[in-house]
């Protein structure tokens, strides 16, 4: 089988509660069963990391880098000034998609800035909940 990193920065463990107007009401715990359940689909399975802490996150790609094909990330806040992540980002020889619930163009000017999109191979944006498992089949896509 070949493996599939799914990486959720801040705050999105506060999924489907935090502002469900902007990012809906579905939890982290659904979009992740739901892109399990694309990635087991295509033959690959699909490990998963949230944390609130950019290190954290840095240190699961540099873990990444030995034994996983592709890694999908959401990195919330940190796509705005997450420089550590890019550089982690950027040593990754695999597929990397950026995913967004909300399409982060769309808001504040702070939030158009992404400094995971120029490491990134594409980015997933703006579909809501429907963005996890399109993310999958992209990274699967683009890396078989």
């Amino acid at each position: 089988m070949t493996r599939l990193l799914l990486l959720s920065g801040p705050n999105l463990n506060l999924l489907g509660q935090r502002e469900p107007e902007i990012y809906g009401t579905a939890t982290l715990e659904d979009h992740v069963g739901a892109a399990r359940e694309a990635a087991t689909a295509r033959g690959w399975t699909l490990d998963h990391l949230q944390s609130n802490h950019e290190g954290e996150l840095v240190d699961a790609v540099h873990a990444a880098r030995a034994d996983v094909d592709a890694i999908v990330i959401n990195p919330g806040a940190l796509t705005h000034y997450g420089w550590s992540l890019h550089d982690a980002l950027a040593a990754f020889d695999g597929v990397i998609v950026e995913l967004h619930l909300s399409n982060p163009n769309r808001r504040e000017p702070w939030r158009h800035v992404s400094v995971v999109a120029p490491v990134a191979t594409g980015s997933i944006v703006g579909f809501g909940g429907a963005g996890y498992p399109l993310a999958i089949a992209a990274a699967i896509d683009a890396a078989t």
